[in-house]
């Protein structure tokens, strides 16, 4: 299989989609549109390295959203210039295969085979795009007036990737820096050269977002498929001599709660909810308390290998629900950090988890201070 650099610009000033953010920041189906997109490519076996160019000020935030989501193949993030053309010639100067596949960030619904498809053509012929037919009836219209019907024949909407061996791409942008042009795309470039650019299929369904009615149309294609949830459930005692850790959050308290791990009762409800929907077991089987190796252990550390599982089997978390039961502490205050923590863990937004606190009215083990309960509930989507 022939391999390639991936090079993605993310640098647009997002004008059209009117909401004064960088539109492959917005989430949707429960992670940012960029995120999405390089998932496609992470994933994808011909692509070695990506090359991530953006707006200076947008640096830290791709920095970021690359390691929470674990991109191992994001090797340089650039910042970007004024126009696309300079973006991508900024990105072509990181790149180190002999083949490149120039993908729009803004679309995140292409597939690991129209890249696939691409970087053999581009390997073949030197230049080629994604494009797929033109399916409406094209007007020619002069001042609101129809002045006649195209031929659709021959007609093409063209796509991303547009993929190139990286001298010939670095060529066509040298030559059109030198005579001062610039091009709406990258095999624009290659076509003043003279040099041959095919097709390869793209897909209707590769959209590009560029007002917010594409970002609605792009979470009902990727927020679809199977949905689950599950329920998870678990008590542990108040005992002198320990920390006590909840959420992830270690709390300054007269006592801590007894178990194998650090025991914090939170993140073990979250677990077992979640392995219960994804029908993984529960944290027992996964992580039982005959193991030396988990004796102490952070349950953010067992919260991260589940998360693991989770996307092995192909499964995104939607959102988590939790509720505390105990007199003492007082959750309120420390739930906003314990549902940061836990959201760090899973790859998602912190506005998809929540963690509350209530009380039994001094009724039971927990009213008498002996324990702290947890139940949760999670939901899971998958294609």
């Amino acid at each position: 299989m022939t391999t390639a650099s991936a090079l993605i610009p993310a640098a647009g000033s997002g004008e059209r989609f009117g909401r004064g953010v960088n539109k492959v920041f917005c989430e949707v189906a429960g992670r940012p549109v960029l995120a999405h997109t390089l998932a496609v490519f992470e994933s994808c076996e011909a692509i070695d390295e990506i090359v991530l160019v953006t707006r200076q000020s947008d640096i830290e935030a791709s920095r970021k959203l690359s390691g929470r989501f674990g991109f191992a193949k994001v090797r340089a993030i650039v910042a970007g210039g004024d126009e696309r053309q300079d973006s991508v010639a900024r990105g072509l100067e990181k790149v180190t295969r002999e083949i490149v596949a120039i993908h729009d960030a803004a679309r995140p619904l292409v597939t690991r085979e129209i890249i696939e498809r691409s970087i053999e053509e581009a390997a073949r012929s030197g230049a080629c795009i994604a494009a797929v037919p033109v399916i409406d009836t094209i007007k020619s219209v002069t001042d609101g007036d129809v002045t006649g019907t195209v031929d659709r024949s021959n007609l093409y909407a063209v796509q991303t990737p547009q993929t190139f061996r990286t001298e010939l791409i670095r060529e066509a942008y040298r030559r059109a820096y030198e005579n001062g042009v610039y091009a709406t795309d990258d095999a624009a470039l290659v076509e003043r050269l003279g040099k041959r650019v095919t097709v390869v299929p793209g897909s209707y369904d590769n959209i590009k977002i560029t007002t917010p009615a594409d970002l609605e149309i792009a979470s009902v294609k990727l927020g679809g498929g199977e949905v689950r949830a599950g329920i998870g459930y678990d008590v542990h005692a108040l005992v002198e001599g320990r920390r006590l850790v909840l959420g992830g959050v270690e709390i300054e308290f007269e006592k801590g709660l007894g178990g194998h791990s650090d025991a914090d009762v939170v993140l073990h409800a979250i677990m077992d909810a979640l392995l219960g929907a994804a029908s993984l077991g529960d944290i027992g089987r996964h992580f039982p308390d005959s193991d030396p190796q988990y004796k102490g252990i952070s349950s953010l550390r067992l919260l991260e290998r589940v998360n693991g599982l989770l996307s092995d089997a192909a499964w995104q978390v939607m959102n988590v629900d939790a509720v505390v039961v105990c007199e003492r502490p007082k959750i309120a205050p420390l739930a906003s950090e314990m549902s940061r923590r836990i959201a760090d863990c899973l790859g998602i937004d912190p506005s998809r988890v929540s963690v509350k606190g209530t009380t039994t009215e001094g009724l039971g083990f927990t009213g008498r201070g002996e324990g702290i309960a947890c139940q949760a509930v999670a939901t899971l989507g998958r294609p």
